[in-house]
């Protein structure tokens, strides 16, 4: 770049000047540019492996027993629970990925082109048959919330429950207490059910879905005869917009994560481990370990925050292993709940017993007004568990 020379006329060393100042400004905003680009890989390998970053100990020992303390002590004060069909299945409804008793390995006679089909929106509108099938197979007697859910139950009734994230579908959160504003039901429900045409989306209730499944016949609108669907998330959907307007609030305050019942498999929901601050303790209910995510592999697809229960590193992960209800009843003990959650399982089952059953049809279900009346309890007790996975 040419330098003012004193021999120039004033207005060719004045071009000069400004020449240079415009080529510091480039080179500074190139600085500044590549500092930011800097700044962002950095707080993005802190976020992900938690290097540079304050991770305070809340646990005494990782262990049920320090998670006990920690929950009385005062620093817990908001609870997320994150659950998926592992806790239904006590009721009677199959999981997905068991390897015989599963229902993924259970669907030979619905002559799918490969299991995953009967969930998938674009098979199911062709093909809805095989899917109300399974519906009615699925719907056997009535089915009763676990102690995992009367568990969560408790954690609302002393105060300390935030929300509950349930990968299921069976409804059974609301048949053991939660209300709507406790949930995030993240795929879907059979709570409602809309028409799938586009130009129609009318909504039926579900006791009128539950009618058609028991009739034997495919649901069809009433008003253009499309076939309607339960609000259940489909591969091939999008997930409830509430799903995402919760996480951006919950996670950011959330004192304790307990997980129970899920492959931790399916994303975005898996990916929701790693959404509270660095410190906050998570415990995981479940028969085998899972969360564990690679930390690069994490970080290149931005799933950090994998589960880390057994390195020298670890400091806020526990893993309790075993049935989700005998896992739920252990740490009701040590918090000196468990004859009160007992007691609450015996009162609730005994009151769901005096319900008719789920074939028993239902005075006026079939009218389907725009907006569901809330359901009766045995209307409530729907289908299978998870969505699938």
């Amino acid at each position: 770049m040419a330098e003012p020379d004193p021999s120039d006329p004033p207005e060719t060393q004045a071009g000069k000047v400004q020449e240079a100042q415009d080529s510091d400004s480039d080179s500074e905003a190139g600085a500044a540019g590549g500092e930011a680009e800097m700044d962002f890989l950095r707080n993005l390998f802190s976020q992900t492996l938690g290097l540079g970053t304050q991770k305070e100990r809340l646990l005494d020992e990782l262990t049920l027993e320090g998670v006990s303390r920690y929950i009385q002590s005062d620093r817990c004060r908001r609870i997320i629970c994150l659950v998926g069909a592992g806790i239904s299945t006590s009721a009677g409804i199959p999981d997905f990925r068991s390897p015989t008793t599963g229902l993924y390995a259970n669907l030979e006679k619905y002559r799918l082109p490969y299991p995953e089909a009967i969930f998938e929106i674009g098979y199911f509108k062709k093909h809805p048959e095989p899917f109300f099938a399974l519906a009615k197979e699925l719907y056997p007697g009535q089915f009763k919330p676990t102690t995992c859910h009367y568990f969560i139950r408790l954690l609302k009734e002393k105060g300390l429950l935030l929300r509950c994230y349930t990968q299921n579908i069976d409804t059974l959160e609301r048949v053991a207490g939660l209300e709507p504003e406790d949930l995030v039901e993240a795929h879907g429900t059979f709570y409602t059910s809309h028409c799938t045409s586009s130009q129609c989306r009318r909504e039926y209730t579900l006791g009128w879905m539950k009618e058609k499944i028991f009739s034997e016949e495919t649901p069809k609108c009433e008003n253009c005869q499309s076939v309607v669907k339960p609000d259940i998330v489909f591969f091939g959907e999008n997930l409830p917009a509430r799903f995402f307007s919760c996480i951006q609030s919950d996670f950011t305050k959330v004192d304790l994560l307990i997980i129970m019942g899920t492959s931790l498999q399916v994303q975005p929901f898996a990916s929701l481990i790693g959404k509270a601050p660095l410190s906050t303790p998570r415990l995981l209910i479940n028969k085998e370990k899972t969360g564990q995510t690679d930390p690069f592999l994490g970080m290149m697809m931005g799933l950090g925050g994998g589960m880390d229960f057994d390195s020298k590193k670890a400091y806020r992960d526990v893993a309790w292993l075993g049935d989700c209800d005998q896992g739920c009843l252990a740490l009701a003990d040590l918090l000196g709940w468990k004859k009160e959650l007992e007691d609450l399982v015996r009162k609730e089952h005994a009151s769901i017993d005096t319900q008719p059953g789920p074939g028993t049809s239902n005075p006026g279900s079939a009218a389907s007004p725009r907006k569901s009346p809330v359901p009766t309890k045995e209307e409530a007790k729907t289908m299978e568990g998870e969505k699938p996975q």
